[in-house]
């Protein structure tokens, strides 16, 4: 069995949990979409090779076993569009539990460390915002870091400067 069978033996269940979907089928029948623990599953293994959507989707073609695990066929797999597209739609709620299962994956040091960074939200799409009329320039981004394995154990996202890090932690 290899790292990466491993690695999607043990995302599928936790997406099929989470998304509360197992038991549908993985690809899409008769015009519906794609299950919800799929596209997680393979966004999870995106983010494990650390590629790009359209690379993510070539792999997966030469990886039978694979997609067979994740319940879909080589013929199933999504463009690389559809699994962009479905990665924006993933609720917060879906993101903040696969966080805490893989937060849970480390065993934890006795120290952990709180970084706060903000991002320039209307650098990254300033057609959006000005397309949509959104004001929000800066996104507060405040993280509690494992300092031993660097792991982040939570995460909160907000768009005031109301509060400190304490109030957060």
């Amino acid at each position: 069995m290899t790292q990466i069978s491993r690695f999607i033996g043990a995302v599928v269940p936790i997406a099929q949990n989470v998304t509360g979907d197992g038991d549908e089928s993985a690809a899409p029948k008769g015009g519906g979409g794609f299950a919800d623990y799929a596209l997680v599953s393979l966004h999870c293994l995106r983010i494990y090779l650390d590629t790009s959507y359209r690379m993510t989707i070539d792999l997966l073609k030469e990886m039978p076993q694979i997609t067979g695990e994740i319940g879909l066929s080589t013929a199933d797999l999504p463009s690389p569009s559809t699994l962009c597209k479905a990665f924006d739609r993933i609720s917060m709620s879906v993101c903040r539990v696969l966080l805490r299962q893989s937060a849970q994956l480390h065993d934890p040091s006795e120290h952990a460390a709180i970084d706060a960074t903000f991002y320039e939200r209307d650098r990254a799409s300033r057609h959006y915002c000005q397309r949509t009329n959104y004001r929000v320039q800066t996104l507060k981004v405040t993280k509690l870091v494992d300092t031993a394995t660097q792991a982040v154990l939570d995460l909160h996202c907000s768009t005031t400067l109301e509060g400190s890090d304490a109030d957060l932690a």
